[in-house]
This record gives structure tokens, sequence and C-alpha cells, in this order.
């Protein structure tokens, strides 16, 4: 049975994956990160849930189609799978920004998605792992422990260092699991 204070949720592009200013838009264009895939499965080893949080406004913009995203999440799913994890959920937001919808990052609403997907009463305790101050805000209202990847637009996002007071930050996701699996 999940629990929020096992319960690890990951942002996408930047945390799992390369991301793009370009947006990633095919299933080429979507690689991993050195042993951000290990560090899923290894999350799922000791015990762990994982799920995703993404924002994919490409799909509103025109750049990829929902078939698109999800051969990228089947992906995902089968490296995860085949390295011995499982990711319980991939909540996605495929609305831009200006669609002011409320599953788009910085609102909880794809958080919300998984809560309900995972039947949890609540998210307070569980980590949010995200490479931007929107992705660690999404967690806030709903009592999520934050991390900051360096990853992605991390850097661009330590150096701005604004809402991160709460927030543990690693280099990688590889990282901040090695970090989480010793405590």
């Amino acid at each position: 049975m999940t629990t929020a204070d096992r319960l690890v949720i990951l942002d996408r592009d930047g945390v799992i994956n390369h991301d793009s200013d370009e947006y990633v838009k095919s299933l080429s264009e979507w690689i991993p990160y050195p042993g951000a895939i290990e560090a899923i499965a290894k999350l799922g080893h000791a015990g762990w849930t994982v799920a995703v949080a993404t924002n994919q406004s490409g799909v509103a913009r025109g750049y990829y189609d929902t078939k698109t995203l999800e051969a990228m999440h089947d992906r995902l799913r089968e490296l995860v799978h085949e390295a011995g994890g499982e990711i319980a959920h991939i909540a996605y937001c495929p609305h831009g920004p200006e669609d002011n919808c409320e599953c788009r990052k910085p609102s909880p609403g794809l958080l919300e998605e998984i809560r309900e997907a995972l039947a949890l009463k609540s998210l307070k305790g569980c980590w949010m792992v995200g490479d931007s101050l929107r992705d660690l805000q999404a967690g806030e209202p709903l009592g999520c422990r934050s991390v900051l990847v360096r990853t992605g637009k991390g850097c661009r996002t330590e150096e701005k260092g604004e809402g991160l007071e709460d927030a543990l930050v690693f280099d990688d996701l590889a990282a901040f699991v090695d970090w989480l699996l010793a405590h």
C-alpha cells in the first residue's frame, strides 16, 4: 500500500530526461539522463512508489500530439520496468500557459491527480523533485518536501535562488535517490 511518506513525484523533462528549450517533440528526442532510470528502479526496490507529474504544453502548441507523448511515456515505463522498477502513475498537463487550467504546474492539479490515482488521503510528506521553481511550488500547498536537481533548468533555478529556502538541492536524480536511500 502506498503512503505519502514513501512516495516520490518526479517532474519529467530536466529530471528524468534531457530537456530542450525547443521542446522534446519525439521519441528520438526523449533521452534519459545517465543513471535516472536506474535511480527510479532503486526507489522501487527499496519500497518507494514513484509517480511523474509533467507539464507538456508542446501538445497545446501543436509541436507533438498525445500519441507521441504516450509513446515517450511508454518508453519510460518500459525502461524502468527493464531495470526492475515501476512508475505507478504519470500525470501530464497538455495545456499552454494561457489556458488557465488547474493542472499546469505550479498549480497542484497534477499532484492531486496522482493522489487520487494512488488512493491517498494526502500528499503531506512525499517528495516533489523538479528542475524549476514551478515544480516545487506545485507541491507546497499539499505539504510535499521539495528537491531541486541541477539538471535541465535546475542550475538556472538555483542561481535565481527564489523560493528555494526549504528545498534540498542535488546534482541529479541519481544523487537525490542515493541520499534518500541512505537516510
